[in-house]
């Protein structure tokens, strides 16, 4: 892949605009595009309560062992280590973030979930990234949000006006075809993907982007569910492809001593050996964004490694 590699920086975080003229008028669905799966795990919270969707023997266990039950579950739920502000630096343009609301909670506060709450809130999060981006002019990030366990239609109308009012002129509408020029010349720079039917009437809500999921803890499983995918067919707009490696029950208790980060680092190698063998573009077989967990613990090399693949965009033409 070294031939074929972008000639970009090292950190990646300005990488889209620094692509080269013949990549410009490409729709963003057509490049390859790194993202970082369950976003906003590195804060979770280990004092805060079991979310109400997950199974109600661990909600009760994690109430009478909190000591015991809490912390394995932030081991196993944790998919990221690096802040928010950090995983952009990276490279990543996609952030796919599980939205919940604490149940009998008064306050109209938002935070992330992934079997449990986060510390960070919504609208700290998402503060971050505006701020990221208007230090960065003509990079486009896209923000799936998805889950909201514990909203209510009322929640969900205030956390979209939230969305439309931190990003305001940032957002591209659904009805364009966003290119990398097509964004620049309006001062685009996010696209909000929105997994709810209150989206509905919002030009400023993109819908569902969907997200293949193998389900499993075997790499090689992974790689064959993606492959069986893409001989279905790539679906018209955004979608993303996700190289993550889910435990269950079993898993866990086969392997006391092992976390998701060792789990996912200990097939590593093979995940992204499978990447260096895609390709973006709009044929049936084509992938758009690539979806990773603990994205930053190898510095930048998957974003890199996806970055690069845009390359065989320009050879084909």
């Amino acid at each position: 892949m070294e031939d074929e590699e972008i000639c970009i920086s090292r950190c990646c975080s300005d990488w889209m605009s620094e692509m080269s003229a013949g990549f410009w008028d490409i729709p963003l669905w057509n490049l390859a595009i790194p993202g970082s799966h369950d976003t906003m795990t590195y804060c979770l919270d280990q004092q805060s309560s079991v979310l109400k969707s997950e199974p109600k023997v661990l909600q009760v266990l994690a109430a009478l062992f909190p000591c015991i039950v809490r912390p394995c579950i932030i081991k196993w739920s944790t998919t990221q280590e690096d802040s928010i502000s950090n995983q952009l630096d990276l490279g990543i343009r996609f952030l796919d973030l599980r939205i919940a609301h604490k149940i009998k909670d008064p306050d109209e506060v938002f935070y992330f979930a992934h079997g449990i709450y986060s510390l960070l809130t919504v609208k700290e999060a998402l503060t971050e990234v505006s701020h990221w981006l208007d230090q960065h002019i003509k990079e486009v990030v896209i923000i799936a949000l998805s889950a909201f366990d514990g909203m209510n239609l009322d929640q969900h109308r205030d956390l979209i006006q939230f969305l439309i009012s931190t990003f305001n002129n940032k957002i591209c509408p659904n009805h364009v075809t966003p290119s990398l020029q097509e964004c620049w010349k309006h001062s685009y720079q996010v696209i909000l993907s929105y997994d709810d039917s209150a989206a509905s009437g919002h030009e400023e809500l993109w819908p569902w982007c969907e997200y293949w999921w193998a389900n499993t803890s075997d790499p090689n499983h992974v790689i064959s569910y993606l492959e069986e995918r893409k001989e279905e067919g790539r679906p018209d707009r955004f979608f993303a492809a996700g190289l993550n490696l889910t435990e269950d029950a079993k898993y866990i208790l086969c392997h006391p001593c092992q976390s998701l980060q060792s789990m996912t680092l200990s097939s590593y190698s093979l995940l992204l050996n499978w990447v260096k063998q895609q390709r973006p573009g709009s044929d049936k077989t084509c992938l758009n964004i690539i979806c990773a967990d603990f994205v930053g613990v190898f510095s930048n090399e998957f974003t890199q490694l996806v970055i690069g693949l845009n390359q065989r965009l320009l050879k084909e033409t």
